[in-house]
């Protein structure tokens, strides 16, 4: 038994006497056997899956989250390394032996990541650091053989790639995406993972192998706009903004101009914003392409363009997630205090709080926005010394 299960065996035990539940009461209301809750308390059988952690966790009325973290109490988050569970569930290898032999099934990692996919959307990165090691395990012990465990197998690393580099733990977030795309169905599922990818390599200084697997991935999807689906439209359209971004930070305008051209063509076909397999990482449209027009100007250093650019996209067009608007309004936060707007340019970093308060704080660009309008002040107010506080801002 590993630490993480001896810990909920013990959180269980507790929480069961606390509701005044037998074990086998406890079993029954949960759908399990008996034999299943007495072992997972005394720390003998094997790992739990996540299947059963949820449904215990629906028993006695408490979340999944607080059943497996490792300080119900909640831990002072700059002396922990969140994320080191997470690099072991990746990098360690499958699990042989689950309780009552009850292996994880496809159907079951399914319903899991299917109730953690919110957590991934709205960017609650405290709790994902505690669901994702188990289910990564659940995952890894599946038949590769199997096309549905493929499936939530290659879904499963997909974020997690995506969430590992919001977080700069690159390393593993390139093993994971790496993984993801080679277990990937077909081109257009194995273009999310690329997509991902590419961002990885921009944000890790990476310009010319960025633009290099974009430009490749674009060729080999590329589709003819008069017959092409929503998703190959969406998954082509995706590489060309790629392209774009590492060639704007590469000293490469004219081609950064061609790929966002090439983009928008992509978006104006589909004519809406489309998000293939109801999956918000691969969210293109119209709207997507004028948010990343406007990156591409606060690369440039016009903040006066990003701002005119920033007033003519809907502020309903897209939801505010941390992979479209949310970094979007940091370029215009940006440009407010290029422009020596700092009144305004502290107004957006409080909206973008307000709305991703978990998010916002692992965000550099963030932190050299607040620092260059802090600097600028002799007083600071109190909204201002709670942003600083929040996102780590030394005053």
């Amino acid at each position: 038994m590993s630490e993480t299960s001896n810990m909920l065996g013990e959180r269980v035990r507790d929480l069961r006497k606390r509701r005044g539940l037998s074990q086998q009461a406890l079993a029954r209301t949960a759908g399990l056997s008996h034999s299943t809750v007495r072992k997972l308390e005394q720390g003998t059988g094997g790992e739990t899956r996540m299947e059963t952690a949820r449904a215990l966790a629906l028993a006695l009325r408490v979340t999944t989250t607080y059943l497996l973290r490792r300080d119900p109490e909640g831990a002072n988050p700059h002396a922990e390394d969140h994320w080191a569970p997470v690099r072991d569930a990746l990098f360690a290898p499958p699990v042989t032996a689950y309780v009552e032999d009850d292996a994880p099934t496809p159907a079951g990692v399914q319903a899991a990541l299917r109730a953690a996919e919110p957590l991934f959307a709205g960017d609650r990165f405290a709790d994902l650091a505690v669901m994702l090691p188990p289910l990564l395990r659940d995952a890894d012990a599946l038949d590769n053989g199997d096309r549905e465990a493929r499936a939530v197998r290659c879904r499963l690393l997909q974020l997690t790639g995506w969430l590992l580099t919001h977080t700069r733990q690159y390393e593993a977030a390139e093993h994971a995406l790496t993984q993801a795309t080679a277990a990937s169905a077909d081109r257009l599922d194995g273009s999310a993972s690329v997509n991902t990818m590419a961002w990885l390599l921009l944000r890790t200084g990476r310009l010319s192998e960025a633009r290099e697997l974009a430009v490749r991935w674009g060729d080999d999807i590329e589709p003819r706009l008069s017959r092409a689906t929503s998703d190959e439209l969406s998954a082509w359209g995706w590489m060309m903004l790629r392209v774009s971004a590492a060639a704007v930070r590469d000293a490469r305008p004219d081609e950064a101009a061609d790929a966002l051209r090439m983009a928008h063509a992509a978006a104006a076909a589909l004519g809406r914003e489309h998000a293939p397999r109801a999956d918000f990482l691969r969210t293109f449209g119209p709207v997507t392409v004028a948010l990343k027009r406007a990156e591409n100007a606060a690369v440039a250093g016009k903040p006066d363009v990003v701002l005119s650019l920033a007033s003519k996209i809907p502020s309903g067009g897209l939801r505010p997630t941390s992979n479209n608007r949310n970094r979007h309004l940091l370029d215009v936060a940006d440009a407010h205090a290029r422009m020596r707007r700092y009144g305004q340019a502290m107004e957006v970093l409080y909206g973008i709080q307000s709305a991703s308060p978990e998010w916002l704080p692992r965000q550099r660009y963030a932190q050299d926005i607040a620092t260059r309008v802090i600097r600028k002040r002799r007083t600071l107010t109190p909204d201002m010394r709670r942003l600083a506080d929040a996102i780590g801002v030394p005053l």
